[in-house]
This record gives C-alpha cells, sequence and structure tokens, in this order.
C-alpha cells in the first residue's frame, strides 16, 4: 500500500493549482512491515485521517463486488481545510485498502502523527451509525498498538451522541459539529502543549478530571469553496473506487475508476427517519459554486480519467439555478456524452422541462425517495405526496432517457403488513431500473430515533444491527408488525421484485443479457440474518 501526504499548503487560486502544487513524499507501507524513505526520517505527520472499513459486517458478502467503494468525502473536506492552515495530512483509507484494525493499528504507530482521527461519515448519512461497526474496533488496535497516541472521532454519529461515544470508545476527543474547526483548534492546543487549553475549542468533547466535558458546536462554515473544498484526492488511492453494480448496467466494466463529489451540504426537509443535519446543527442548504465543481469533474476526469461519477448531495435536484448552471456547464465539455453520473432527487422537485438538460449534463440516472405505497404512511413520514404523481415523474424521468432508482422502507410506523404490501406492489407496477429496499431504522440524529429513546421502542443490540445489510440487522418494530417480520418482509420482497419476470425482462431489453445474468446471480446471495434465525428457533422478542 502506498501512502501520499501533502507538505506544502495549497494555494486558493484554483482547484487545479490546488492539486498542483503538492510537494508530496510517499510512505511505503508493507504489512506487517512498515518503513519510510530514510531522507524524510525527521519528519513528524501532523494529522492522520482514517477512514473505516468493516464492508463484510456491515453488508456481509455483498461487500466483495456488488456494493461501491467510494472516496471518503469529509476525510478529503477535512484535509483540504487543515493543510490550507499549514499543516501536514496523510489519509488512510482503511475500507478502500481493505485493512483489518490491526493493520491501522500498527500502521498508526509506524506513522506516529500528532493527532489521529477516525472519520465516520459514511458514504450517506444513515450509514455514519453503522460503520461505527468498523471505528470501534479501530480505535482499540490504535490505542493498543500505541497507547499514547492522541486520537479523535468525528462523523454524523458523534454529533448525534457525544457523550456515550467518549464514555465507550477508546479515544481521547470527540467532535461535535462538522468536525474541520474543531480539529484545527485541537492541533493548535497541541502546539502549545501543556498550555492548551481545550475549553475553549469549539465542539470538542473531553474526559478531565473523570468528567465528560463538552463545548458548543461552532457554526457551521459558510464558504464551501474557500474552506471545504476538498482538494485532496492526491492523498487518496483512486485506483481502489467503483460504481455500485447498478449505475454501470450495460456496461459493467466500466465501475472503475469512481469518483464521489459533492455540490451541496445539507436538507431544507425534516423527513423523520433522516438523520443527515445531525452534524450540522440546522436544516441549512448550502450550496458551492457550479464553476468550481464542474473545475473538479475536469479534473478528475483528465488526471484520473474518472468518468463514472456519484453526487453525493442529499438533494441534488432542488435549487433550479444551481443545477441549471451545473448541467449548463458540463454540456459544454466536450467528453459529456461519456460520463455517467448518479444523484438523488424527490419527486416533488423533478421539472420535467428541465429532464432533457440533466440528461445532457451526463445525469443517467436519479434516485427518488419514494418510501412507502401507502399514501397515509408516507404523511406521518412527512413525505406527502400523490401515487399518481409518482407514476407520471418516473415515468416522465425514463422518457427522458434517465433510469430511476426507486427508494422504498418497510416498517415505518403507521406500516402494517397490508400497508408494506402496497409498497411493494407500488414497487413492482413502477418497474424502476433499480430499486432499493431498507426497512425502518431509528438512526441516532434522526426525529425518529429521539421518538424510539422517549417511547422505549427497542433498537439494535450493537451499532452493526443499524446496518441493512448486517447479519444482525434489527429494525424498528411498529405497532402491528415485530422488528422480525418487519425483516423477514424487506428481505423477501428484494427477490420478489428482482426475481420478477417482467422486471428481468425490462432489464434484458434494455442492458442486454450481460446484465440481466448479473442480476439472477445476485439474486443467488441470501443474506444471513441472526433476528430471523431466533425467530425461527423461538428465541428472543419478536413482537
Amino acid at each position: 500500500m502506498v501512502l501520499n501526504s501533502s507538505l506544502e499548503r495549497n494555494s486558493r487560486s484554483s482547484l487545479h493549482s490546488k492539486q498542483k502544487a503538492q510537494d508530496n513524499f510517499t510512505c511505503y507501507v508493507i504489512f506487517p512491515g512498515f518503513r519510510v524513505p530514510t531522507k524524510r526520517e525527521a519528519f513528524v505527520m501532523d494529522l492522520m485521517l482514517i477512514n473505516p472499513g468493516g464492508r463484510e459486517v456491515i453488508y456481509q458478502d455483498l461487500g466483495s463486488d456488488v456494493t461501491a467503494v467510494e472516496s471518503p468525502l469529509w476525510c478529503r473536506l477535512i484535509a483540504g481545510y487543515i493543510t490550507e492552515r499549514g499543516y501536514s495530512v496523510q489519509i488512510l483509507d482503511a475500507e478502500a485498502e481493505n485493512l483489518p484494525p490491526k493493520a491501522v493499528g500498527d500502521t498508526v504507530a509506524a506513522v506516529k502523527p500528532r493527532l489521529a482521527g477516525v472519520i465516520t461519515y459514511g458514504h450517506h448519512p444513515s450509514a455514519s451509525t453503522p460503520q461505527m461497526a468498523a471505528a470501534s474496533p479501530l480505535c482499540r488496535a490504535i490505542k493498543e498498538a500505541r497507547p499514547s497516541q492522541p486520537l479523535f472521532i468525528a462523523g454524523g454519529h458523534i454529533s448525534a451522541l457525544p457523550e456515550r461515544t467518549m464514555r465507550e470508545e477508546a479515544v481521547d476527543y470527540a467532535c461535535k459539529g462538522e468536525g474541520p474547526v474543531t480539529i484545527y483548534q485541537l492541533l493548535q492546543a497541541l502546539d502549545a502543549g501543556s498550555s492548551g487549553d481545550f475549553s475553549r475549542i469549539e465542539g470538542l468533547v473531553w474526559r478531565e478530571e473523570g468528567d465528560i466535558r463538552q463545548n458548543p458546536a461552532p457554526a457551521i462554515i459558510k464558504d464551501l469553496d474557500a474552506d471545504l473544498h476538498g482538494s485532496a484526492w492526491h492523498l487518496l488511492p483512486m485506483e481502489k473506487y467503483r460504481a455500485h453494480n447498478w449505475q454501470c448496467f450495460g456496461d459493467l466494466s466500466s465501475r472503475k475508476p469512481y469518483a464521489s463529489i459533492y455540490t451541496t451540504l445539507g436538507c431544507p426537509y425534516k423527513c423523520t427517519f433522516c438523520c443527515i443535519n445531525a452534524p450540522f446543527g440546522t436544516n441549512r442548504y448550502r450550496m458551492r459554486n457550479p464553476e468550481i465543481v464542474v473545475e473538479e469533474i475536469d479534473y478528475l476526469y483528465h488526471r484520473y480519467g474518472v468518468k463514472t461519477f456519484k453526487i453525493i448531495d442529499e438533494m441534488f435536484v432542488l435549487n433550479d439555478r444551481h443545477v441549471d448552471d451545473i448541467c449548463r456547464r458540463l454540456a459544454a465539455k466536450p467528453y459529456t456524452r461519456e460520463l455517467n453520473f448518479w444523484a438523488y432527487a424527490r419527486v416533488d422537485t423533478v421539472k420535467p422541462n428541465r429532464l432533457e438538460m440533466l440528461r445532457e449534463a451526463g445525469i443517467r440516472w436519479l434516485a427518488l425517495g419514494i418510501e412507502s405505497g401507502s399514501e397515509h404512511v408516507r404523511d406521518g413520514a412527512e413525505k406527502s405526496l400523490d401515487q399518481q404523481d409518482i407514476f407520471d415523474i418516473v415515468r416522465t424521468i425514463q422518457a427522458a432517457g434517465i433510469n430511476v432508482i426507486g427508494n422504498f422502507i418497510f416498517g415505518l410506523p403507521d406500516d402494517t403488513f397490508d400497508t408494506m404490501r402496497q409498497t411493494l406492489d407500488l414497487a413492482k407496477a413502477l418497474n424502476c431500473e433499480f430499486a432499493n429496499f431498507y426497512s425502518a431504522m431509528a438512526y441516532p440524529g434522526s426525529p425518529l430515533y429521539n421518538l424510539a429513546v422517549r417511547n422505549g421502542w427497542e433498537l439494535p443490540d450493537s451499532w452493526s444491527g443499524f446496518s441493512q445489510h448486517s447479519y444482525d440487522c434489527k429494525p424498528l418494530p411498529t405497532e402491528q408488525v415485530s422488528s422480525a417480520n418487519v425483516l423477514r418482509f424487506r428481505d423477501t420482497a428484494f427477490h420478489e421484485y428482482f426475481e420478477n419476470p417482467d422486471y428481468l425482462n425490462m432489464v434484458r431489453s434494455k442492458f442486454g443479457d450481460q446484465t440481466m445474468r448479473h442480476i439472477q446471480e445476485m439474486t443467488t446471495r441470501r443474506l444471513r440474518r441472526k433476528l430471523l434465525e431466533e425467530s425461527e428457533l423461538g428465541v428472543g422478542a419478536t413482537r
């Protein structure tokens, strides 16, 4: 494995100059050993940021080749913020490198950074809590390998449960809020040695005299282009990232190279099951400059050959002016026809008169949060959509040459067996090019989590239990459906949808025989579920 580290403060002139003005050195890591070039023996790394792995726990065997391996957005954003303030930064992507905790601990012990941090944002808001299943043993491994290593943890889950994190995890500090400001101030405090004043570090959570202390989170960063540009691609193993299988239906060989970019942060909506705004503390929606967004895409295309992209925004198709400007600039590029983007939208934010523009910009997939086939259940989840509107917009998107991923949830608070069946019937009737089936989870930081805690609802026994695909997945029960039955329905729905002849015939017609066979192979894999195994044996609660 090769770790690259920036030793030079980047300029702000442009994204290209930020990427090119790097004075890099190379740390050659050969597991289980480690060596650093002798000419840099005296160098001390200021900050090592670590993206946890754990695909095998979170996804079971789907993680080996079906799921995406995405570049860690917040590692990039924090790295860019810290390097611009004069500190050296290294990123260790344990997920992409497929490193076990011990290997990460040994690497940290060999590098001896002044500060190390485990970043648990995940690749979408609800991934932060499941990622703790990998982050917890990783933190312990770092402390076992180097007990004196100053170590912090940051991410959406941490912002939602800062005190609990400090009680349970083998870390010295936790970050409330986005993270960059807190980490920068922590480095400054470490510079001051014993005279450093932790009480002045915004968003810091730490232990002092046997108590857990925490400071208010800093204000969210306003200028994304100046402070959260994320110009740290050179610190990542770009050759390791791959797209989801579905994004490359019709050309499964194009899953690499791959990159996740962002154009906005936050979301103005307040869906009960969503925890996106936990680290932000507000329902704000912040936008980057479209010119800089397209400049970053241009850089990734020319520097790394990336043609397959994810727009990681929770709601890309929202602000017309922002989307129009990005699409217009992308459509003007000579290579736009080579590009394959996917992005999130809501049924009520997609405007038919803008779909041609989206497709001309390389948007080939839109993910829609449809959630439920029951209007009553959708209202309870604050997703007030008319059933006919859903059909109309899905068909209009498809007519524009854009594929649709329908996202559906089973086990929302008002769900019954009948309403879950309505949801599956709606999914099959829509027959989207791909579908994600989720069971309702009360993720820390979401209104649903607060409701679950207040009402004493049973929650997963471990952080991995919050993962949709893990062995110990444990969704919320409803008043009429037990956790086990919600999960059983979700897993059965997956196979009913993807083994449906109508769906397979559509896939064959649209994407070809190879893609159809790929889906058929995918459905031969059955997830093991502890909750269902115990239910069948009559063990544990199945209310």
